[in-house]
């Protein structure tokens, strides 16, 4: 299935789970934050959310300020 990581094209496997799919790409480290189609998805739903083809999500580091 494709979809889009940081609006770059990506071919991943059917039935990926959101927490796989950073593990897999290195990605899962504390202090980030994520949509898909976008929607913030909460840390606790990352290893329970099934990807879907052309889904597209936006990982980003959550900044704090003030």
């Amino acid at each position: 299935m494709q979809i889009l990581f940081n609006e770059e094209p990506l071919q991943c496997r059917d039935a990926l789970v959101l927490s796989e799919l950073l593990t897999e790409l290195g990605k899962l480290q504390p202090g980030s934050a994520l949509a898909v189609n976008q929607t913030i998805i909460p840390r606790s739903q990352w290893g329970s959310l099934v990807l879907q083809d052309g889904d597209a999500i936006l990982l980003f580091q959550a900044i704090a300020g003030g």
